[in-house]
């Protein structure tokens, strides 16, 4: 109970269940299944969430996204990510993911 209590407040508790499933997953896949190939609006929306897991350093749920989806272990880049969608950056969006930046867009659009 004090190692767990401990564990939590330190914040790692959290990861360790994290990486406990991860690793589960991982020893549960297939290694002879094969990936459905990836159309190219998929492969852009894995790319956006990876970036944003990557950020918010979500290591182990990105893992597991790159295993289960069969996305490429090499990111694309983010400049051809936001030619793709069209998305226009400034030096204020450049620092955070480009869903963050999707997001914005929007919800202001709303309040207009």
């Amino acid at each position: 109970a004090v190692l767990k209590e401990s564990l939590e407040a330190r914040g790692v508790m959290g990861q360790l269940q994290a990486r406990v499933r991860a690793e589960i997953f991982k020893s549960m896949q297939d290694p002879l299944e094969e990936k459905p190939r990836l159309n190219h609006e998929n492969m852009l929306i894995n790319e956006l969430i990876r970036e944003y897991l990557e950020f918010n350093k979500y290591n182990y749920t990105q893992s597991v996204l790159l295993a289960e989806t069969g996305q490429p272990r090499t990111p694309l880049s983010r400049d051809f990510l936001a030619r793709e969608l069209n998305v226009r950056e400034d030096p204020d969006t450049t620092s955070v993911p480009l869903l963050y930046g999707i997001l914005n867009h929007f919800t202001s659009r709303r309040q207009d």
